[in-house]
């Protein structure tokens, strides 16, 4: 039943099933970033950082490479760009599905 391709699926997507994790994702999509400019994008301690940067590196979502004394983050594969465009378009959708709906429940007065 636990076949080696379904448990790295639920592996993929407990990992992304972090905000903080999604957020360092975004930031990395222009290209790489030190932990302290990814600190003053998303907005939290470095320790918090640190340990979401670790899970995306464990499941080789972000590679790095250290430049003296600074760590470079950048995402190793980018194909992951499009699975999550993909659920920006399905939410998108929704929401637009949802303001459709509210249209259809609001009184035509009140346009």
């Amino acid at each position: 039943m636990d076949s080696p391709l379904h448990l790295y699926k639920a592996e993929f997507f407990k990992t992304l099933g972090h905000s903080v994790r999604l957020a360092i994702l975004d930031a990395l999509r222009e290209g790489p970033l030190s932990v302290s400019e990814l600190q003053v994008i998303i907005q939290t301690e470095q320790s918090i950082l640190s340990q979401h940067l670790a899970k995306l590196r464990a499941m080789k979502f972000v590679s790095s490479r250290r430049e003296k004394t600074t760590i470079y983050y950048h995402v190793h594969d980018r194909e992951v760009y499009q699975f999550l465009d993909l659920a920006k378009n399905i939410y998108v959708r929704q929401l637009q599905q949802s303001q459709e709906m509210l249209k259809e429940l609001m009184p035509s007065d009140i346009d």
